[in-house]
């Protein structure tokens, strides 16, 4: 049978109500129309829902046994009706975010406490990890957006919207002042200790294919996983690091890091939003982007 959901809805409400009166109030629909949609059902069910008294519409045993089924619908769908109502409202939700903690820090954290404090209601995830990994994670489903410089890999499904620009730079402390009033050669760098993100992260990868563009093979002293600690090793005067100049604002306004200018000078990285091609968004997700867009 391909029986309309409003009979369904008008039925519901008026064995709720026990009156078509009172079913018109709450429908806003006319006595005499409430009435013609029950003898509608009624012969389109073939059974008789109602026994009409002077006190109201009263429940056959046929009209229990269907109120049963059509009360879980109704309930269930207006549940469903109120439950989008708060997504689109933001009063509930999740995201599942893939950030490295370098760029969760230095890029994403203002957006993320600016949406929390208007959003606090949203479950928001975190996935650490490097760009590749991430990458794999949001094309097996396992994240809704993820937050990361531009994929070097085939991107066709992904959606990528830039977001920042940044420049990396070599730095060192003070123990390197000869080198900071001038424009040195790339290759002049081979003299001294250096200390390079390690091989996985998308820094040393940005920073290997530059080399290789310069044909210019430096080796480093360290190889470092954590991007603080990195930062900890160059002020201690450990060597000449590799940095991201717009992530150590503070030490080199403070002067606990000294920009080594070298020549040919960094090609800019880009940060960017990257998303799924084929998949919507969902409410929440769609809410942050807009804020990091803006």
């Amino acid at each position: 049978m391909n029986i309309s959901l409003d009979l369904y809805r008008i039925f519901y409400i008026v064995a709720k109500e026990g009156s078509v009166s009172a079913s018109s109030n709450v429908l806003f629909i006319s006595q005499p129309a409430i009435t013609f949609q029950i003898k509608k059902l009624e012969e389109q069910l073939g059974v008789c829902l109602f026994t009409r008294t002077k006190h109201g519409m009263i429940l056959t045993d046929e009209g229990k046994v269907l109120f049963e089924y059509v009360k879980n619908g109704i309930e269930n769908i207006s549940n469903g009706e109120n439950a989008l109502s708060n997504i689109k409202k933001l009063d509930s939700g999740n995201i599942r975010i893939g950030v490295s903690t370098t760029i969760c820090r230095y890029v994403l954290m203002p957006y993320l406490e600016k949406f929390h404090e208007k959003y606090p209601n949203i479950d928001i995830q975190i996935n650490n990890n490097i760009s590749n990994n991430l990458i794999k994670e949001l094309r097996n489903g396992n994240l809704d957006i993820l937050i990361s410089f531009l994929p070097s890999t085939n991107n066709k499904d992904l959606i990528i919207t830039p977001i920042k620009d940044v420049q990396d730079i070599f730095v060192g402390n003070k123990k390197y002042y000869d080198l900071l009033n001038k424009s040195n050669n790339l290759n002049d760098l081979k003299l001294y200790p250096l200390i390079f993100p390690s091989s996985a992260s998308s820094s040393r990868i940005h920073l290997n294919k530059y080399l290789k563009n310069n044909d210019i093979n430096l080796k480093p002293k360290l190889e470092v996983v954590s991007y603080n600690l990195i930062i900890d090793l160059i002020k201690a005067g450990f060597g000449i690091g590799y940095v991201t100049k717009e992530f150590i604002k503070n030490e080199l306004e403070n002067k606990s890091l000294y920009e080594i200018k070298i020549i040919p000078k960094i090609p800019k990285r880009t940060v960017a939003i990257v998303t799924m091609n084929k998949k919507e968004p969902n409410y929440s997700v769609k809410k942050l982007i807009e804020m990091i867009k803006k």
